[in-house]
């Protein structure tokens, strides 16, 4: 338990229907007693007069909400006031709690406080504050998986597997005298695991890619129509369309929900050979994103002698074209918005493609993915050990690095660079 009592503004930015400030700590049903005037009743909304217990001068009327510790979101007992969410409000109220002694939260400190308390584990943490910034719906499903507590369950089933084929070479070496009983079954089953390991490694590359989103590169000679195609798919006006060659020098970035997909659209500078120096670093830059993107988007207005990309024909209203797919070609019109229905459809299709079937990926981070490549090479130096000795040191290892995962095991700069990136009420 920790010794100061905290507090912070847990829901968005005033003004809003409803404010949360939620209060946590040893102090916090004493604070709520003297400001309601009564002890809080826990797990039951109380409507009352909220009142600066120094002035006695009403803040609001809201509802106050108690929560006993363990059983709160930070394992310590909690207090949580719903009021009015104009800001006069809200900082009248938060004055208040400070002119009390409480102590203004730190940016995740609440979840920090669950985490140390035993109510969420490293791997829940992380997911909830990528349900927290869900933009899309696979994000919020994946985030889901992660709260409930999947990846937790199933790296304490992978730690059980390991612990019990440490028995096993210890076994081997209290009974080396009888020769070798049980290692060459024990070798099949640290390979077996080890694969089970290795599939959820694979999988973890969608999971990475729903959290971070799939970047699609938007490519082409300069002037061919890439910036107003761009505003069209971003329906604003993001980049600026300008008849002069090179205008875009940089990397343009717009976030898109692709039915339900998260996805990064780049426009780019125009390809061509070039005197000027910055124009010839945002050429590199483009080249070099279109090498990374997960689709390149090749807008032309006349076949190219070499395709970078899906090809996308611009300015087909141009001599009275008309839009939509000839071919494999697709022919659009960011003026007119002709083809752009057809172009839009084809990357949601797209987008859909690349999410794997079934649930959601458990591993959704660098982090977790480096401990659990760590665990995979350690136990593959396991089952190349035949000293029961070393056997068992690398499989505790293995065991150690998804105790990583969880949270068991990890330093203090790992645990400050999580929770330094929630919000200051979460």
């Amino acid at each position: 338990m920790f010794g100061d009592t905290i507090f912070a503004l847990s829901s968005g930015r005033p003004p809003a229907g409803v404010a949360v400030i939620r209060v946590s700590g040893g102090n916090s049903f004493d604070i709520a007693r003297r400001m309601m005037g009564r002890a809080p009743v826990p797990r039951r909304a109380q409507m009352t007069a909220i009142r600066n217990p120094v002035t006695h001068n009403i803040i609001d009327r809201g509802l106050v909400l108690a929560f006993v510790g363990p059983a709160s979101f930070t394992g310590e007992d909690v207090v949580e006031f719903q009021i009015h969410g104009g800001p006069a409000v809200i900082d009248a109220l938060l004055t208040c709690l400070a002119g009390q002694g409480l102590r203004q939260a730190e940016p995740g400190e609440f979840a920090r406080r669950a985490f140390e308390n035993g109510k969420l584990d490293l791997s829940q943490a992380e997911g909830l504050a990528d349900l927290i910034e869900a933009r899309t719906e696979s994000q919020r499903l994946q985030a889901l998986v992660l709260v409930g507590g999947r990846l937790r369950e199933q790296a304490e089933n992978w730690r059980t597997a390991i612990i019990g084929l440490m028995a096993d070479a210890e076994a081997d070496l209290d009974f080396s005298d009888e020769g070798d009983v049980v290692t060459g079954e024990a070798t099949t089953a640290i390979v077996e695991l080890q694969n089970e390991l290795a599939n959820e490694l694979a999988r973890s590359r969608f999971g990475l890619k729903v959290r971070d989103g799939y970047s699609i590169a938007i490519v082409g000679e300069p002037n061919v129509g890439k910036s107003s195609l761009l505003n069209a798919l971003a329906r604003r006006e993001v980049a600026i369309v300008s008849d002069v060659p090179g205008t875009t020098r940089d990397l343009i970035e717009v976030a898109l929900d692709l039915g339900g997909v998260a996805v990064t659209l780049v426009d780019t500078a125009g390809l061509r050979d070039t005197d000027d120096p910055v124009e010839q670093q945002g050429v590199a830059r483009a080249r070099a994103r279109a090498d990374t993107a997960d689709l390149v988007l090749h807008i032309v207005n006349e076949p190219p002698a070499e395709p970078l990309g899906q090809l996308v024909f611009s300015k087909c209203d141009v001599g009275g074209g008309v839009g939509g797919w000839r071919g494999d070609d697709l022919y659009v019109s960011a003026r007119t918005g002709a083809g752009l229905p057809d172009l839009e459809a084809w990357l949601v299709d797209w987008a859909g493609r690349q999410l794997q079937a079934g649930e959601p990926a458990l591993i959704s981070r660098l982090r977790q993915r480096t401990s659990l490549i760590n665990s995979i090479e350690r136990l593959g130096e396991a089952a190349r050990e035949f000293d029961p000795v070393l056997r068992a040191e690398s499989l505790r290892l293995s065991s150690r690095a998804l105790d990583e995962i969880t949270g068991r095991v990890g330093t203090e700069q790992v645990l400050d660079g999580i929770f330094g990136r929630f919000c200051i009420g979460k």
